[in-house]
């Protein structure tokens, strides 16, 4: 059996990690090979990635010593942290610290980070057109992963930083199309702009792109997207794939913010962000090339045909 450079993928259970790890295990090249770290080796997801040809080993970001004995060997690194499991910044930049430190430590080659914009450079704290929340934040769950980004070349680790974007998965959850008074209804805070979205999958898919450019990438952000569309496109896209009219309801900004579910405030403000700053936001995010990395990049009309089925009934 041939050795393969090795790619360890923090989250590996997850989304964006997930992703990646199926689309390394998927490659016709077999360039490299998956160590899927997860804190419960026991689950059906680790369990299906065993299955599937990959090296499941416990860490725990928490556990700065777990992610470098998990590191150890590795060739390259996905990191991806999830600040909606605590939704404390603080936590969330310990943890990409101490993954930094461990792919330092380790010899890690290639480290590449999930990461998101700040919007602190487009929305300064003094801003009154969106809350500063948390004290020093406009978007916490954005400003804190981008704040991060210095810990990885503090600690002289080579890396891409991957800046991603709303997933079209969010339209199977809290933004699923409602029925009203006999017709479809889909809504978030958008107003006129288009929204750049992505297929998590695409995530993963783009991280396995970039690992095939070597180090060409190192030291580089590349930003990503799938599709930019505006409310009533989403809205057209439903309606072309579901066979019935969806109409798109613009929902206020400040109404997100009050809808009282933790983390509210911070998506009300994302969404804010998104919809002022669509031009600045979509001009980072050449589609272009982001399809050089990822050739099966999904529209989100493709995403949709492929999700079909998970909106029957509604």
């Amino acid at each position: 059996m041939p050795v393969h450079k090795i790619i360890a993928v923090v989250g590996a259970t997850g989304a964006q990690g997930g992703g990646l790890a199926r689309a390394i295990l998927a490659d016709p090249d077999k360039e490299f090979g998956v160590r899927a770290l997860t804190r419960d080796t026991g689950s059906d997801e680790a369990y299906e990635l065993a299955r599937l040809g990959a090296e499941v080993v416990r860490a725990d970001l928490d556990d700065e010593a777990s992610v470098a004995r998990a590191f150890d060997g590795a060739h390259g690194a996905f990191v991806v942290t999830n600040f909606w499991e605590h939704g404390d910044p603080a936590r969330e930049q310990a943890q990409a610290g101490a993954t930094a430190r461990a792919a330092k430590s380790a010899g890690v080659d290639h480290v590449i980070w999930s990461t998101l914009d700040d919007t602190r450079e487009l929305v300064p704290l003094d801003d009154p057109r969106m809350p500063t929340l948390q004290g020093r934040y406009k978007v916490p769950h954005f400003d804190a992963k981008a704040e991060a980004n210095a810990l990885f070349g503090e600690a002289g680790v080579p890396t891409t930083f991957l800046e991603t974007t709303f997933y079209w998965e969010n339209f199977l959850g809290a933004l699923k199309p409602r029925r009203e008074d006999g017709r479809l209804v889909v809504s978030f805070p958008m107003a006129d702009s288009p929204i750049a979205g992505i297929a998590s999958v695409d995530i993963g898919r783009t991280a396995l792109g970039i690992f095939k450019r070597g180090d060409e990438l190192v030291g580089r952000t590349v930003s990503i997207a799938g599709d930019f569309l505006t409310g009533d496109e989403v809205a057209a896209a439903f309606s072309r794939v579901l066979g019935e009219e969806v109409v798109y309801e613009p929902m206020p900004f400040d109404a997100m913010r009050r809808a009282g579910f933790p983390g509210a405030e911070d998506m009300g403000n994302m969404f804010q962000f998104y919809a002022e700053f669509s031009d600045e936001f979509s001009a980072k995010r050449d589609l272009d090339f982001v399809r050089e990395l990822d050739p099966w990049l999904q529209t989100f009309e493709d995403w949709l045909v492929a999700h079909r089925d998970a909106f029957a009934g509604l």
